[in-house]
């Protein structure tokens, strides 16, 4: 997602009242490049340890309009309320929809998965890998927060291993466990038994 040498800006921060209380927002990208992303946190960061920190790959479907194929839009909830439980911490939102193969074959993905197809597979027979998503700009985000150590809420091992290789300050993993539907159970099964996910 980031390459060295390239620029990381910020936008000036601002107020971002949600139900979980009262987060401060700020915008990010690569200088030159049209992809938007974001992080929301609360609390003062700078030199903190141990900080709750919830990477979070875009998913229109789930995040905002509730899908129950997935447990993306719980995972989210579920961070945004420890945060504020704690009134400490941050959400990364990285735009990179669809394990990074974009909205349009997301959805294609999910006519496939309609037909039987489960969500690896739906990728491959559209001729993506598994997972293309890259999370080399946890880094920079890291570094302009000044966290000194983070407590990653994932139940993702690549995901561990790519944020832990990138800023090496991950300390502690804590599992984000949310309840099947009859809709996501197949989902949960796949990401467990072939990816690994700690659920």
């Amino acid at each position: 997602m980031t390459l060295e040498n390239q620029k990381i800006i910020f936008s000036s921060p601002a107020n971002l009242p949600t139900t979980y209380g009262i987060f401060t927002i700020v915008s990010f990208k690569i200088e030159g490049h049209s992809d938007d992303h974001l992080f929301v946190k609360m609390g003062d960061l700078e030199s903190k340890e141990n900080v709750l920190m919830r990477v979070h790959s875009e998913c229109l479907t789930g995040d905002v309009f509730t899908s129950l194929k997935c447990d993306c839009g719980e995972q989210l909830s579920a961070s945004m309320k420890m945060i504020s439980e704690k009134k400490e911490g941050v959400v990364i939102y990285l735009k990179q929809e669809g394990r990074g193969i974009g909205l349009f074959n997301k959805v294609n993905a999910y006519s496939l998965q309609d037909i039987g197809h489960d969500t690896i597979a739906s990728n491959h027979l559209l001729g993506f890998a598994t997972d293309l998503r890259k999370f080399d700009l946890v880094k920079d985000v890291v570094e302009y927060l000044g966290l000194k150590s983070i407590n990653l809420l994932t139940n993702n091992p690549e995901k561990i291993e790519s944020i832990t290789k990138a800023t090496g300050r991950v300390v502690n993993i804590t599992p984000l466990i949310t309840k099947p539907n009859k809709h996501n159970s197949d989902y949960l099964q796949v990401k467990r038994e072939f990816l690994d996910h700690r659920l």
